[in-house]
């Protein structure tokens, strides 16, 4: 199956997300939106893993320690570059405990499950598709004010994702608190 390890957002962080991404809208750029139930913080994809490894995933998860942390919404970019825009994103401040929880995860996995091993603490909002004018997206990108929304992280998720015609379909497997 599919997986893939995430932080979700709070309700009230998710349709401020919803919010920016209609404000950047599909005029400058062919853009696939991440739906407002998929937004979330990626910690480590995954991809394919059989039925008997998500167990051992799950244990391995499972001694992961940590204690709660509070973030905030940070600056709005693209990825990987002006020059090629691929992703619409925003980043989280302070990302020190985040990259360190995702440190304990890649690490606790290392072994098992080592594939990648970059980390950006971002949220993805959009993939662009076709840019129609990417001076006027850039411009338009960076005239948003984003408002500096603190929330807490207080656990993370193993998280199956199906995908089909109509899109992903996320299948939380296990919620670990800290």
């Amino acid at each position: 199956m599919r997986t893939f390890i995430a932080i979700e957002l709070p309700k009230e962080i998710k349709e401020y997300l919803i919010n920016i991404q209609q404000q950047i809208g599909n005029e400058n750029a062919k853009i696939k939106w991440v739906a407002k139930k998929h937004l979330h913080l990626t910690l480590k994809f995954l991809d394919e893993v059989s039925e008997k490894r998500v167990e051992l995933l799950k244990e391995l998860l499972g001694k992961i320690k940590f204690k709660k942390f509070k973030v905030s919404l940070d600056n709005l970019g693209v990825l990987p570059n002006e020059q090629r825009i691929h992703v619409i994103w925003i980043d989280l401040k302070p990302a020190g405990n985040v990259i360190e929880l995702q440190q304990k995860v890649d690490s606790e996995l290392l072994n098992h499950f080592p594939k990648e091993q970059r980390f950006y603490t971002h949220l993805t909002l959009g993939r662009v598709k076709t840019l129609k004018n990417k001076e006027m997206l850039l411009q338009q990108i960076k005239s948003i004010n984003i408002e500096k929304k603190e929330f807490e992280i207080s656990d993370f998720k193993l998280i199956k994702s199906e995908l089909t015609k109509d899109g992903p379909v996320y299948t939380v497997l296990v919620t670990y608190s800290f």
